[in-house]
């Protein structure tokens, strides 16, 4: 009696004296809790949302606790569910149902053996969860990966609603299937709980096929409990401080709040994107790259005025919440992708030449009748032509026309417009991995011939897009813009990001005749005739090119070598006042859709791919920005056919590439 006394004494004293020392502990203990900031939006220069943050959940496996602590949570699990079966189950009370399920999972561990039991119990696992997550019990099975001893943290689902993951949690109680739900980091260090829920941001894009290079994604770490993101490519990544705020805290002692900072949440980002617009450029470059059998291309549009990057779309590309293939089709066309231009270059020549004053649109120069010698150096045409006009030259997109009035420039004063023009550089757009491109004066004859059209340099979309935006922008060179403001989520702009001029290129009369040059391009006679656009002049300029093949020389056709071209297409509109510049590329056409009854079908090149292309984009982002018609309007939108014929480049000259382009 006196043990049985002695014991009962020192239950009271736990239960009753200690537990009062206890509680009393409890409430003097400070607990300090991390409220995580929101990430700010990514929006639109219309402010249409293209990014935001959600609340969400993940759902992952502990398969060291499953596999090593295991037998007599798995037991309990296969009791619980052998008993749920029973007809009189749910008449029970809760605490008879917890003895008989401890009873029963006694029995079952004595029955079988641990690896029998853990079996059983990822068949269980599956049997009741894989329904609820919307996948088959061999799919959850997979996603468990037991066989990998490595991987012990194996995330099941990461984006769960808040709703979801509240039924499954409820699901694994009901169930005897332990879980831990990390909130913060006081849950961090748990031991117990199978299955491990984990409150995160999921980043969600309106528009997730639009604009995937500049956009960027986020990535969260695995080790950090809070769920927080982080950018990683894009906007996302270059602005990821002001996206991403502060988080707060909350310090409690007991149920009361003895601290508390609130999060200072992220700031939305405003990109000078129109989605509008892009969307329309989005749509019509896969148009043009199904017509064409492409796979590798884009259009850039711009503001030559400010510098505005309304839409940029690239091919190949990646969906941005699925990020599916994003290692091959990662590479942004537009601001990586180098290339040898072909005729969209003879600006430099041309724009050089009248700004010293050497020539006038209407000089007439000899092109020769196909072929020119200058000594050593031999340039091609595809054409001969004789005497043509300098507005000429562009328009028929004459080599030897180009490369005469480059000699006229002379060779240093040549190379300093180009630079001028912004060849050679990066735009210093804000984003990752530009390209400068090549351009090297070598003091070799030969390939000054052929950079005065457009090949032995190599040159970005993006670079092209800017240059004839400094022709459209009376001569002002102007850096690539994709910022326009920051704000807080209340719409208060905290930073205001303005147009930067670069230098003056060229003087405003000479703009002003290359603007009128380049419409002769897009003329009947010229060699754009498909980028016409309805009520509108258009100036512009055509541009085809072989491509260098890996192990020298191009793909043109020889030498048992298939023909592969890179075509382009740069114009502004209107030509009188440009309110943008457009410029297409496309990579490798390979087919051209049949031409109406009674027309031959035209060759590969800038005038027969990119301009027809340039035409549709152009049309629809002038009914979109509301652009009244110039010019008298005609039921026939666009003349037929015209082509360029590609520049043959002469002897080749291997180029030294800073970063790898697409078409080697």
């Amino acid at each position: 009696m006196t043990g049985l006394s002695c014991l009962s004494a020192r239950l009271v004293y736990l239960h009753v004296v200690k537990a009062a020392e206890y509680s009393e502990q409890s409430e003097q203990t400070l607990r300090k809790t991390t409220l995580v900031a929101t990430r700010g939006r990514i929006l639109d220069c219309n402010k249409i949302l293209i990014a935001r943050s959600n609340a969400s959940v993940s759902m992952a496996l502990d398969k060291k606790l499953l596999l090593e602590g295991g037998v007599k949570l798995a037991a309990r699990a296969l009791a619980n569910r052998e008993l749920r079966a029973s007809a009189d189950w749910y008449l029970k009370d809760q605490k008879t149902r917890s003895g008989q399920i401890k009873a029963r999972a006694k029995q079952i561990a004595a029955e079988f053996d641990e690896h029998e039991i853990q079996k059983r119990h990822v068949d269980l696992l599956a049997d009741i969860f894989a329904p609820e997550l919307g996948m088959s019990a061999e799919l959850f099975q997979k996603k468990l990966n037991l066989n990998d001893e490595k991987q012990m943290h194996v995330v099941i689902k990461s984006d769960l609603s808040k709703k979801e993951a509240d039924r499954l949690m409820q699901l694994a109680h009901d169930c005897s299937v332990t879980y831990r739900h990390d909130r913060s980091h006081r849950y961090a260090h748990s031991k117990n709980g199978i299955f491990v829920f984990k409150d995160k941001q999921k980043r969600w894009y309106a528009m997730p096929d639009m604009a995937s290079a500049i956009i960027g994604y986020v990535g969260e770490h695995e080790d950090d409990v809070l769920g927080r993101i982080t950018g990683r490519a894009g906007i996302e990544k270059k602005m990821n401080d002001r996206l991403s705020g502060a988080d707060g805290y909350v310090v409690t002692k007991g149920d009361k709040i003895e601290e508390m900072e609130a999060p200072l949440h992220g700031e939305d980002v405003q990109l000078t994107l129109d989605m509008g617009i892009q969307m329309i450029v989005e749509e019509e470059l896969d148009k043009g790259l199904n017509d064409y059998a492409a796979q590798k291309g884009t259009i850039i549009l711009m503001n030559p005025s400010n510098g505005d990057i309304l839409a940029m779309a690239s091919r190949p590309t990646y969906n941005l919440n699925t990020r599916e293939n994003i290692r091959e089709n990662g590479y942004d066309f537009a601001t990586q992708a180098i290339y040898e231009p072909g005729s969209t270059f003879k600006i430099i020549s041309t724009a050089g030449a009248l700004d010293q004053g050497l020539v006038e649109p209407d000089t007439k120069i000899f092109c020769e009748w196909g072929h020119f010698r200058n000594g050593g150096v031999r340039v091609p045409d595809h054409h001969a032509f004789g005497k043509l006009t300098v507005e000429q030259i562009l328009a028929k997109s004459s080599n030897i026309g180009s490369y005469k009035l480059a000699l006229e420039l002379r060779e240093e004063a040549f190379f300093d417009y180009i630079k001028a023009f912004g060849f050679g550089s990066k735009t210093n757009i804000l984003m990752a991995g530009e390209s400068a491109g090549v351009v090297n004066n070598t003091g070799n004859p030969t390939d000054f011939s052929r950079i005065s059209y457009g090949y032995a340099v190599s040159v970005t979309p993006l670079q092209v897009a800017c240059a004839y935006s400094a022709i459209a922008n009376n001569g002002v060179l102007m850096r690539p813009r994709l910022l326009k403001s920051v704000m807080t989520n209340d719409g208060e702009i905290k930073s205001l990001y303005k147009k930067e001029t670069v230098r003056r290129v060229i003087q405003p009369e000479t703009a002003g005749k290359m603007r009128q040059a380049l419409t002769t391009v897009v003329d009947v006679k010229g060699t754009a005739r498909r980028a016409k656009v309805d009520g509108f002049n258009v100036a512009g300029k055509t541009g085809t090119a072989w491509k260098i093949h890996p192990e020298g020389g191009y793909y043109n056709g020889k030498d048992e070598r298939e023909k592969r071209y890179t075509v382009s297409f740069a114009g502004m509109m209107p030509a009188e006042n440009p309110e943008f510049v457009c410029v297409v590329v496309i990579d490798h056409p390979r087919s051209m859709p049949d031409p109406p009854d009674g027309q031959e079908k035209p060759n590969f090149g800038g005038g027969s791919v990119a301009a027809p292309i340039f035409a549709r984009v152009a049309t629809r982002v002038a009914a979109q920005m509301g652009l009244k018609p110039t010019e008298p309007t005609n039921e026939k939108l666009h003349a037929s056919g015209g082509s360029e014929h590609p520049q043959k480049p002469g002897q080749y000259r291997k180029i030294i590439y800073t970063s790898t382009p697409s078409n080697r």
